[in-house]
């Protein structure tokens, strides 16, 4: 792969945004309205280019929508792949595991903490039904107390 030239933040965010093409949020939105927010957040924060462009994949494999297999064999950074599999939920997995890897990743904090700040938006979660909101409130409050994130 050494002589593979490495993709830029515009064709991780090309692929990201055609690999989500159709998809919505729980709100309904276009999802790579998602995919920008958490980006954006990864940028705010300080985050370097390794970092956005985990941002722009976080959801990919999760979502099933590019293969593991096109993520480890993609021209990426090791770290850029260590923080997207890192974020990426696994099947049955307990929150606290979860976290445990996420904390363990170089990198992999400021793109869940820019992620749980999109996904907790008041304006995004408003929305939506009341029982809803009400669950996915907790869940990304106790998602920020297992990543020590504060508030």
């Amino acid at each position: 792969m050494s002589d593979t030239t490495p993709l830029t933040l515009a064709d991780v965010e090309a692929t990201a945004r055609a690999a989500h093409a159709g998809q919505t949020d729980k709100a309904g939105r276009p999802y790579a309205e998602h995919l920008r927010a958490v980006a954006e957040g990864v940028r705010r924060r300080g985050g370097d280019d390794e970092q956005i462009a985990a941002a722009w994949l976080h959801d990919a494999v999760e979502d099933d929508v590019l293969p593991e297999r096109w993520l480890r064999e993609a021209a990426l950074s090791r770290r850029t792949k260590d923080i997207v599999l890192a974020v990426t939920k696994r099947a049955g997995e307990p929150p606290e595991a979860y976290a445990a890897r996420i904390l363990a990743t170089p990198g992999a904090l400021l793109v869940k903490e820019a992620d749980l700040a999109h996904n907790a938006d008041p304006a995004r979660l408003a929305v939506l039904d009341e029982p809803t909101r009400t669950r996915l409130t907790e869940k990304y409050a106790r998602m920020r107390a297992l990543l020590g994130l504060g508030g």
